[in-house]
């Protein structure tokens, strides 16, 4: 499963225009006037500019963190880095926790300084100990994939908590999947749960996809496969693409959906496309079994060496089976012998003999230097990121007809 979410770069959310109107700035409390100010600014009124500029010359530290978000993003003026990094710099310095997070953004994005992950933690770290939401979920975020060496599961999760009970959808989505694997809290599937649903409610695709796991596994929340679907399909919606592959399954068995072939075979291909193995996998099985798609060994066995290639057993064994069947691909014993030596390696751990079977099976017809040859090239094909090119040689060998 993948992790998800980046640090927030949005203005609008680190703006805490709102602290604004509690300063002792009179120029800055009436009415939002910071706001109204630079909105003239973004539709070209200089006049508008000139008294922003005045403002952050003389000190004012909402003014400067305005004109950062100017110079950012380009409103009114050229897009300037350089520009937006000085002026958050002045508002930072005097303690303004918005500009103290967008100076660890830039930090962070090396956008107008230096990309240093150390300085963008440690702005991060003034606005967050201040409250803001953003900074405490950018400061989690660090923590939690351990940029700038800063891994730390269990600052993370302190710092996500902080965001997430302020609301913060995304905090909540990563607080949630921490609980649900035990990274840095107890591992707790009903605290996973109450976070993710939290998050997934506010639309945050992955905790709509850990939901829909903990509901298709019945973890902190009874198992519901018409829940699990439900969360899955928004999750894919909303582009989170580990969905795909459960939601192929569940229409594939036909728990919580009607069983539907064709639908399995439509979510297992947007997952394979994107290469997942056991989905290219599933998706071989429908086309070797003509479910859901017009039964094509070839596409079957394209899907199977995508999967094989990155070790699914399964995958392995099945594209044996049809190499030693010759269908889809030409017959050859020794690529299927080779296959199925290579699936029947990881069987200790899944229990399933199928591949050591067949392997037998396949190797009363052989000889002994087919055998040999067999295991020669499966010890080829084990090779880390040889598989393909391993197999390609050997099938592209003059030679490689008297394995069939």
């Amino acid at each position: 499963m993948k992790h998800f979410h980046s640090i927030v770069r949005s203005v609008l959310v680190c703006a805490a225009v709102s602290a604004v109107l509690a300063s002792g700035n009179a120029w800055a409390e009436t009415d939002w006037q910071v706001v109204a100010l630079q909105n003239k600014v973004a539709a070209g009124d200089k006049a508008a500019l000139e008294t922003l500029v005045t403002e952050a010359r003389q000190g004012n530290k909402y003014a400067q963190s305005s004109l950062g978000e100017v110079y950012l993003f380009g409103n009114g003026v050229p897009k300037d880095y350089n520009q937006a990094a000085q002026w958050y710099r002045k508002a930072a310095e005097q303690g303004y926790a918005s500009a103290q997070c967008m100076l660890g953004i830039l930090y962070s994005e090396g956008q107008g300084v230096p990309q240093n992950y150390n300085q963008a933690a440690q702005w991060y770290r003034k606005a967050a100990e201040q409250g803001d939401s953003t900074a405490q979920y950018n400061l989690g975020f660090f923590y939690s994939e351990g940029q700038g060496g800063l891994r730390d599961y269990n600052q993370a999760a302190q710092w996500y908590r902080k965001s997430a009970e302020q609301g913060w959808s995304r905090a909540q989505a990563h607080l949630g999947e921490l609980y649900f694997k035990g990274q840095g809290v107890p591992q707790d599937y009903s605290q996973a749960a109450l976070w993710l649903r939290k998050a997934a409610e506010q639309y945050q695709p992955n905790a709509q996809f850990y939901l829909g796991v903990l509901y298709f596994e019945g973890k902190g929340v009874p198992q519901d496969y018409s829940q699990a679907a439900q969360w899955f399909r928004k999750a894919a919606e909303h582009g989170q693409d580990d969905a795909n592959l459960y939601l192929g399954v569940l229409y594939f068995k036909g728990q919580g959906v009607p069983q539907d072939y064709s639908q399995a075979a439509y979510w297992f291909s947007r997952a394979a496309a994107r290469g997942d193995a056991s989905a290219q996998y599933n998706l071989g099985v429908l086309y070797d079994n003509g479910h859901g798609v017009p039964q094509d060994y070839s596409q079957a066995a394209q899907w199977y060496r995508e999967a094989a290639e990155q070790g699914h057993a399964d995958a392995q064994n099945n594209l044996g089976v049809l190499y030693a069947k010759g269908q889809g691909v030409p017959s050859n014993k020794v690529i299927a012998y080779a296959l199925y030596n290579l699936s029947a390696a990881q069987e200790s751990a899944s229990g399933d003999h199928k591949a050591s079977e067949n392997r037998s099976k396949l190797a009363n017809g052989m000889s002994a230097q087919a055998i040999e040859a067999g295991q020669a090239l499966s010890r080829e094909m084990n090779v880390p990121g040889n598989f393909l090119k391993a197999l390609d040689c050997y099938l592209a060998a003059p030679g490689s007809k008297k394995g069939r």
